[in-house]
């Protein structure tokens, strides 16, 4: 069996097709579970025309990206891949908390849903670059 699955994966376009599919299975997981956990609904605040949060959800996205781009670059076999890729989403999903700990005097969350587009870019920023110092470790 894993003989001709690395069959099928020595051929580039399936093994592109293979990490794009997993890659984005694992974004909509990922997406969810911050949605979970934020006490706002991302996608109809979204819809509503709430800047925020699409600049806070936009940068979970890329966020998420950006980490599986350096675990594919950096791993043999989509297994490990995907495994330094999930490690890497909790650790960005540490840093939401910690950036919603380190910010006493308002909550992230509460501002981010009021359309406070200063929390929101601050929030879509932090996400990328954390993901940058993530990602460079995902090896």
């Amino acid at each position: 069996m894993n003989e001709e699955v690395d069959v099928l994966l020595s051929n580039p376009y399936l093994e592109t097709l293979a990490f794009f599919s997993i890659a984005i299975l694992a974004l909509i997981v990922f997406l969810a579970i911050f949605e979970f956990v934020t006490r706002y609904n991302d996608w109809a605040e979204i819809k509503n025309g709430n800047v925020s949060v699409a600049m806070a959800t936009g940068g979970k996205i890329f966020g998420i990206c950006n980490i599986f781009r350096f675990a594919i670059l950096n791993n043999d076999t989509i297994l490990h891949s995907v495994i330094w890729a999930s490690f890497g989403f909790v650790l960005l999903l540490a840093a939401y908390f910690i950036f919603e700990f380190l910010t006493p005097v308002f909550k992230i969350d509460a501002e981010i849903q009021k359309d406070n587009k200063a929390v929101g870019l601050l929030s879509m920023i932090l996400s990328i670059s954390i993901s940058y110092v993530v990602g460079a470790s995902v090896t």
